[in-house]
């Protein structure tokens, strides 16, 4: 009798739990713009038009550079971006990839991003980095893929 109690209890408990209010699940975009540490990024993809893109179904693994990433992009660059909405879009979408790679399941090697270009990927044990910038902050899931924390913009090559 006392263990059909104890099971009783903890199912009850269990379902209540289960119907408590966590965080409303977010997508990549909402997730980006909740984080003060990727303001500059956010106001980008909302400059783009790319905010719909990223409330979309996915899934997508977003490299999210930090605001102190952006301030280290040459002023020149950061405002030819500005003025230039494919520009933008372009290197925005450089820092995208179709699917949702977890840390890790990153492989050492190229991957080929939204834009149609490549990144190549570098892994040291439970770091990773794409192109010159290092993963500071991994896994951070949304419900339509995930975001990895960069410390770099990437800028995808030059096509001529």
């Amino acid at each position: 009798m006392f263990t059909r109690r104890v099971l009783f209890v903890t199912a009850v408990v269990a379902a209540l739990t289960g119907c408590a209010s966590g965080p409303a699940p977010m997508t990549v975009a909402e997730t980006i713009a909740k984080n003060p540490n990727l303001s500059t990024l956010n106001s980008l993809v909302v400059q783009a038009g790319l905010v719909d893109t990223l409330k979309g179904a996915g899934p997508f693994t977003v490299f999210a550079p930090t605001n102190d990433a952006f301030k280290a992009v040459p002023a020149k660059t950061l405002e030819a971006l500005g003025n230039d909405k494919a520009m933008l879009a372009g290197v925005l979408t450089y820092h995208v990839l179709a699917g949702k790679v977890m840390a890790a399941d990153v492989k050492p090697g190229k991957a080929k991003t939204v834009n149609g270009a490549e990144v190549t990927f570098s892994k040291a044990g439970e770091y990773v980095t794409v192109e010159d910038a290092v993963v500071q902050t991994a896994n951070i899931n949304a419900t339509n893929g995930v975001i990895h924390v960069v410390d770099a913009v990437l800028l995808p090559p030059v096509r001529r």
